[in-house]
């Protein structure tokens, strides 16, 4: 199983939890034309312009584990920090719970291994996040559920709604080739 396969499952399954907290003009597929140019270039600050330095540094973290780079581009390369920056700026409500998200994390953090999140191995971040996700997964509903599993699905939604609308998730990883004209559709026999 390649690296991004283990790495999802491990996290669980991403498409479930998927919950566009902002208008749909702010995906990748908005801005293309029937060729896939273009319509309008996104262009993202390189850092955070609304999240702190460390909630921004936590979240990219985080979004590495649930998508990480393999033949293709993962979540970081995709710009999904700055994709959640950019919702977060136009969402008091989903800004704070992110903002009090990444403070519990650091805090559980400091409590069992005395480090930030950032700091830890990425075993250690993934033992922390697996059970968080198995939990978070199993909310019924946006708002429902403790802080922090109302906090890691909307991370995890954010994460997949960033990847797999930009050009890296939609285009290079999935390999989507619509808004074009075809003859004929390809067969789905193997």
């Amino acid at each position: 199983m390649s690296g991004r396969r283990e790495t999802l499952k491990i996290l669980g399954a991403i498409g479930a939890t998927c919950a566009a907290p902002y208008s749909s003009n702010e995906l990748y597929g908005q801005h293309a034309d029937h060729n896939g140019a273009p319509l309008v270039q996104i262009q993202m600050p390189a850092g955070p312009r609304t999240l702190t330095a460390d909630e921004y540094a936590a979240l990219s973290r985080m979004a590495a584990l649930i998508i990480p780079a393999t033949d293709t581009p993962g979540a970081v390369e995709a710009g999904v920090p700055q994709y959640m920056d950019h919702v977060a700026a136009g969402n008091a409500g989903l800004r704070q719970l992110l903002a009090k998200g990444c403070e519990w994390l650091d805090a559980q953090c400091r409590r069992t291994d005395g480090k930030r999140f950032v700091e830890l191995t990425e075993a250690a971040q993934v033992a922390l996040l697996e059970p968080l996700c198995e939990r978070a997964d199993r909310l019924a509903a946006p708002g429902q559920g403790e802080l922090d599993e109302r906090f890691f699905k909307a991370v995890k939604s954010l994460t997949a709604d960033g990847y797999f609308t930009s050009k890296a998730g939609l285009v290079d990883t999935l390999r989507y080739t619509g808004n074009t004209v075809m003859a004929e559709y390809p067969s789905c026999e193997g």
